[in-house]
Protein backbone atom coordinates (compact mmCIF):
# COMPACT_ATOMS: atom_id res chain seq x y z
CA UNK A 1 0.00 0.00 0.00
CA UNK A 2 2.56 2.49 0.88
CA UNK A 3 4.41 1.74 -2.60
CA UNK A 4 1.50 2.15 -4.32
CA UNK A 5 0.96 5.52 -2.68
CA UNK A 6 4.37 6.66 -3.20
CA UNK A 7 4.22 5.61 -6.76
CA UNK A 8 0.67 8.12 -6.82
CA UNK A 9 2.78 10.96 -5.46
CA UNK A 10 5.42 10.33 -8.02
CA UNK A 11 2.90 10.73 -10.90
CA UNK A 12 1.06 13.32 -10.18
CA UNK A 13 4.18 15.31 -9.63
CA UNK A 14 5.05 14.53 -12.92
CA UNK A 15 2.31 15.38 -13.86
CA UNK A 16 2.14 18.72 -12.51
CA UNK A 17 5.49 19.39 -13.73
CA UNK A 18 4.36 18.71 -17.04
CA UNK A 19 1.26 20.87 -17.04
CA UNK A 20 3.63 23.51 -15.83
CA UNK A 21 6.16 23.19 -18.63
CA UNK A 22 3.16 23.04 -21.14
CA UNK A 23 1.79 26.48 -19.77
CA UNK A 24 5.14 27.89 -19.85
CA UNK A 25 5.84 27.09 -23.69
CA UNK A 26 2.10 28.04 -24.72
CA UNK A 27 2.85 31.35 -22.57
CA UNK A 28 6.13 32.00 -24.48
CA UNK A 29 4.43 30.80 -28.07
CA UNK A 30 1.78 33.50 -27.62
CA UNK A 31 3.88 36.41 -26.64
CA UNK A 32 5.57 35.43 -29.52
CA UNK A 33 2.92 35.40 -31.71
CA UNK A 34 0.66 38.02 -30.69
CA UNK A 35 2.91 40.85 -31.57
CA UNK A 36 3.89 39.39 -34.92
CA UNK A 37 -0.21 38.83 -36.01
CA UNK A 38 -1.33 41.91 -33.61
CA UNK A 39 1.08 44.43 -35.79
CA UNK A 40 -0.03 47.49 -37.51
CA UNK A 41 1.99 49.29 -40.21
CA UNK A 42 3.24 52.46 -39.53
CA UNK A 43 2.90 53.55 -43.28
CA UNK A 44 5.70 54.12 -46.02
CA UNK A 45 9.70 55.16 -45.78
CA UNK A 46 9.11 58.69 -47.02
CA UNK A 47 11.96 58.04 -49.80
CA UNK A 48 12.28 58.96 -53.53
CA UNK A 49 14.50 56.54 -55.19
CA UNK A 50 17.03 57.73 -57.04
CA UNK A 51 17.55 56.49 -60.69
CA UNK A 52 21.40 56.71 -60.16
CA UNK A 53 23.51 54.17 -57.95
CA UNK A 54 23.70 56.42 -54.63
CA UNK A 55 25.66 55.61 -51.37
CA UNK A 56 24.07 57.16 -49.09
CA UNK A 57 19.90 57.93 -49.01
CA UNK A 58 17.92 59.47 -46.00
CA UNK A 59 13.72 59.77 -46.26
CA UNK A 60 11.72 60.96 -43.39
CA UNK A 61 8.79 57.82 -42.74
CA UNK A 62 4.83 58.09 -41.92
CA UNK A 63 5.82 57.45 -38.28
CA UNK A 64 7.97 60.71 -38.48
CA UNK A 65 11.77 59.32 -38.08
CA UNK A 66 14.08 60.44 -40.52
CA UNK A 67 16.42 57.89 -41.80
CA UNK A 68 19.73 57.24 -43.15
CA UNK A 69 21.78 54.54 -45.12
CA UNK A 70 25.14 54.90 -45.86
CA UNK A 71 27.67 52.66 -47.49
CA UNK A 72 30.95 52.70 -47.31
CA UNK A 73 34.03 50.76 -47.77
CA UNK A 74 36.44 49.21 -45.07
CA UNK A 75 38.30 52.82 -45.03
CA UNK A 76 35.12 54.41 -43.94
CA UNK A 77 34.41 56.42 -47.12
CA UNK A 78 31.66 56.47 -49.20
CA UNK A 79 31.65 52.90 -51.40
CA UNK A 80 31.63 53.11 -55.04
CA UNK A 81 28.20 51.30 -55.55
CA UNK A 82 28.44 51.73 -59.19
CA UNK A 83 30.79 49.21 -59.70
CA UNK A 84 30.18 46.55 -57.15
CA UNK A 85 32.38 43.31 -57.36
CA UNK A 86 31.45 39.77 -55.78
CA UNK A 87 33.43 39.09 -53.07
CA UNK A 88 34.08 42.97 -51.86
CA UNK A 89 32.73 44.26 -47.77
CA UNK A 90 30.64 46.71 -47.34
CA UNK A 91 30.10 48.68 -44.21
CA UNK A 92 26.27 49.72 -43.81
CA UNK A 93 24.91 52.14 -41.14
CA UNK A 94 22.08 53.08 -40.62
CA UNK A 95 20.59 55.49 -37.94
CA UNK A 96 17.13 56.47 -36.58
CA UNK A 97 15.43 53.52 -37.45
CA UNK A 98 12.52 52.14 -34.73
CA UNK A 99 14.58 49.69 -32.68
CA UNK A 100 11.35 48.18 -31.86
CA UNK A 101 10.99 46.67 -35.16
CA UNK A 102 14.15 44.26 -36.63
CA UNK A 103 15.17 44.68 -40.22
CA UNK A 104 17.11 42.51 -42.54
CA UNK A 105 20.10 44.32 -44.69
CA UNK A 106 20.73 42.62 -48.00
CA UNK A 107 21.32 43.53 -51.30
CA UNK A 108 17.71 43.33 -52.92
CA UNK A 109 15.57 43.87 -55.94
CA UNK A 110 14.31 47.52 -56.10
CA UNK A 111 10.41 46.99 -55.77
CA UNK A 112 7.74 48.82 -58.64
CA UNK A 113 5.96 50.49 -56.21
CA UNK A 114 7.14 51.69 -52.82
CA UNK A 115 4.05 49.67 -51.39
CA UNK A 116 6.25 46.60 -52.15
CA UNK A 117 9.03 44.83 -50.02
CA UNK A 118 12.76 44.98 -51.40
CA UNK A 119 13.02 41.67 -53.07
CA UNK A 120 13.98 39.23 -53.93
CA UNK A 121 17.61 39.43 -52.64
CA UNK A 122 20.87 37.93 -52.47
CA UNK A 123 22.41 36.04 -50.27
CA UNK A 124 19.30 34.66 -48.42
CA UNK A 125 18.48 34.11 -44.64
CA UNK A 126 22.02 34.86 -42.75
CA UNK A 127 23.32 31.47 -42.36
CA UNK A 128 22.92 30.01 -38.65
CA UNK A 129 20.02 32.34 -38.01
CA UNK A 130 17.38 29.79 -37.76
CA UNK A 131 19.47 27.41 -35.44
CA UNK A 132 21.05 30.80 -32.99
CA UNK A 133 24.35 30.31 -34.74
CA UNK A 134 24.52 33.70 -36.79
CA UNK A 135 25.45 36.02 -34.19
CA UNK A 136 28.77 37.49 -34.53
CA UNK A 137 29.53 35.41 -38.07
CA UNK A 138 31.12 37.40 -40.75
CA UNK A 139 31.19 37.29 -44.33
CA UNK A 140 27.60 37.32 -44.60
CA UNK A 141 25.56 38.01 -47.79
CA UNK A 142 22.53 39.46 -45.40
CA UNK A 143 22.21 40.37 -42.04
CA UNK A 144 19.30 40.36 -39.29
CA UNK A 145 18.72 43.22 -37.11
CA UNK A 146 16.80 43.27 -33.72
CA UNK A 147 16.74 43.95 -30.63
CA UNK A 148 13.64 41.95 -29.73
CA UNK A 149 14.05 39.45 -26.25
CA UNK A 150 12.41 36.67 -28.75
CA UNK A 151 14.65 36.57 -31.75
CA UNK A 152 17.59 38.30 -30.58
CA UNK A 153 19.77 34.79 -29.58
CA UNK A 154 18.60 34.13 -33.47
CA UNK A 155 20.10 37.40 -35.53
CA UNK A 156 23.28 38.50 -35.94
CA UNK A 157 23.03 42.12 -34.90
CA UNK A 158 21.38 44.20 -32.43
CA UNK A 159 21.17 48.42 -32.64
CA UNK A 160 24.06 50.05 -31.40
CA UNK A 161 21.90 52.43 -29.78
CA UNK A 162 18.16 51.27 -29.53
CA UNK A 163 17.34 55.19 -28.58
CA UNK A 164 18.76 56.99 -31.83
CA UNK A 165 17.90 53.59 -33.97
CA UNK A 166 21.46 53.16 -35.19
CA UNK A 167 23.27 49.86 -36.36
CA UNK A 168 26.53 49.34 -38.50
CA UNK A 169 26.51 46.02 -40.35
CA UNK A 170 29.18 44.23 -42.80
CA UNK A 171 28.01 42.59 -45.54
CA UNK A 172 30.10 40.69 -48.29
CA UNK A 173 28.87 41.73 -51.76
CA UNK A 174 27.28 37.95 -53.05
CA UNK A 175 27.57 36.80 -56.36
CA UNK A 176 24.91 39.31 -58.54
CA UNK A 177 23.20 36.46 -59.96
CA UNK A 178 21.30 33.89 -57.40
CA UNK A 179 18.38 31.70 -57.83
CA UNK A 180 15.43 34.21 -57.82
CA UNK A 181 17.79 37.40 -59.13
CA UNK A 182 20.11 38.96 -61.57
CA UNK A 183 21.66 42.06 -60.56
CA UNK A 184 23.14 42.54 -64.16
CA UNK A 185 19.57 42.84 -65.54
CA UNK A 186 17.21 43.63 -62.41
CA UNK A 187 17.50 47.12 -60.69
CA UNK A 188 19.30 46.39 -57.33
CA UNK A 189 20.05 48.27 -54.13
CA UNK A 190 21.50 47.88 -50.60
CA UNK A 191 18.56 48.21 -48.73
CA UNK A 192 16.63 47.73 -45.21
CA UNK A 193 13.20 46.34 -45.02
CA UNK A 194 11.21 45.01 -41.87
CA UNK A 195 11.64 42.00 -40.53
CA UNK A 196 9.42 38.51 -40.39
CA UNK A 197 7.88 39.91 -37.15
CA UNK A 198 6.29 42.93 -39.31
CA UNK A 199 7.32 41.83 -43.03
CA UNK A 200 3.67 43.93 -44.50
CA UNK A 201 5.08 47.45 -42.78
CA UNK A 202 7.26 49.70 -45.19
CA UNK A 203 8.01 52.13 -42.73
CA UNK A 204 12.02 51.04 -42.16
CA UNK A 205 12.60 50.12 -45.99
CA UNK A 206 15.49 52.43 -47.51
CA UNK A 207 16.90 51.79 -50.80
CA UNK A 208 20.27 52.21 -51.72
CA UNK A 209 20.69 51.56 -55.72
CA UNK A 210 23.96 49.75 -57.17
CA UNK A 211 25.00 48.44 -59.89
CA UNK A 212 27.52 45.82 -60.55
CA UNK A 213 31.03 45.37 -62.29
CA UNK A 214 30.51 44.29 -66.21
Amino acid sequence: MTQTRGRSRIVRTVLIVVMVLAIAVLGLVVAILVPILTHQSAGGSGQQIASEPTAEVSATGADGRERTLRVENGNGALANVASLEAGEELVVQGTGFDSQMGIYVAICAIPESPDEKPGPCLGGVPSGAKDGGAAGEEGLASVWITDDWAWRAFATHGYADSEKGTFTARITVPDPVGDELDCRTTRCAVTTRSDHTAASDRVQDLIAPVEFQE
